[in-house]
């Protein structure tokens, strides 16, 4: 059976008249009628017992007619939910961001935003490095990505990429630090016999770059003592002594006991967050996501 004799089997089920049952599909009754034999003789059985005066229901047409609700309401909700994807309110993105990103105030309201005007849509929060986020988006595993790259990175032609939020290096010290005497910012050729905790180089952490790009112009490459995959374990590895960090002044915000931010007074110290995505495959949702990065792009401006 398909869908249009459904529909004209509830409609005669519920008005019990073939002639009104008509009127309300707006199609004569003729074919109607040609239209429920056709599908008793499918059926094999009589669904409705007929006089010069009655229609009734018959047992087999009570069934069906339970299963014919259930089965046009889940047409109706496949439907609407179709309907939803092509204009872009359902369905579900994957979001890559690097561990500093949600310490922007502007990230969470992003994404509140986001939920808020597309209930229907699943947002997939990944946290990955800079550079296991462009892996993904080449592997086409990941749909958009909140990246923090280093001043030389030059994207692939296949990615497009917003300008979204930017911040400042700063020097991360422990409490007792000599250098925390001073309430000015330090260069980074002020810590070239200094121990290092940074990110490690293989994660594909712009960061580490950026850092390295600085200390390569001042003379000397970091001492890096120690490395750890996540800001908060660098932050407490800071603050029990184990060396110095340059991190973005975002990580102030975490307000860990123990340790002291000074600016960094070099040139090229501002480091961007960049939004990525791929030229091609958007679809409706991923492109209403990013109408909204844009509109926050502006907002920063």
């Amino acid at each position: 059976m398909d869908v249009r004799q459904l529909k004209y089997f509830v409609a005669v089920a519920e008005e019990l008249s073939f002639s009104q049952a008509a009127r309300r599909l707006n199609m004569s009754q003729p074919p109607l009628s040609l239209q429920i034999k056709a599908l008793e003789e499918r059926l094999g059985a009589p669904l409705f017992a007929r006089d010069n005066r009655n229609v009734a229901l018959t047992e087999a047409g009570t069934v069906l007619l339970q299963h014919a609700y259930r089965t046009l309401e889940q047409l109706d909700k496949a439907e609407h939910a179709i309907k939803q994807v092509i204009e872009g309110a359902a369905g579900e993105i994957r979001i890559g961001f690097t561990a500093s990103v949600p310490m922007f105030e502007a990230f969470p309201r992003l994404l509140q935003d986001f939920r808020q005007q597309y209930p229907g849509a699943r947002a997939d929060l990944i946290h990955m490095s800079t550079g296991g986020q462009l892996k993904a988006l080449a592997d086409k595993t990941l749909d958009v990505g909140f990246l923090r790259p280093s001043p030389l990175f030059s994207p692939p032609p296949t990615l497009e990429l917003i300008s979204l939020w930017q911040d400042q290096l700063a020097v991360t010290l422990p409490s007792y630090h000599p250098l925390t005497q001073s309430e000015g910012g330090i260069s980074i050729g002020e810590l070239h016999a200094e121990n290092f905790v940074l990110f490690p180089r293989g994660l594909g952490c712009g960061l580490f770059d950026h850092i390295s790009i600085l200390a390569n112009r001042a003379g000397f490459a970091p001492i890096v003592k120690q490395e750890a995959r996540e800001g908060s374990t660098i932050l407490g590895l800071v603050a029990a002594g184990m060396g110095v960090s340059i991190l973005p002044e975002t990580y102030s915000k975490t307000r860990i006991p123990g340790l002291v931010y000074r600016p960094l007074i070099d040139k090229d110290v501002n480091s961007r967050i960049l939004v990525a995505f791929r030229k091609e495959h958007r679809p409706p949702l991923l492109n209403n996501f990013i109408d909204m990065v844009y509109a926050a792009s502006k907002r920063a401006s």
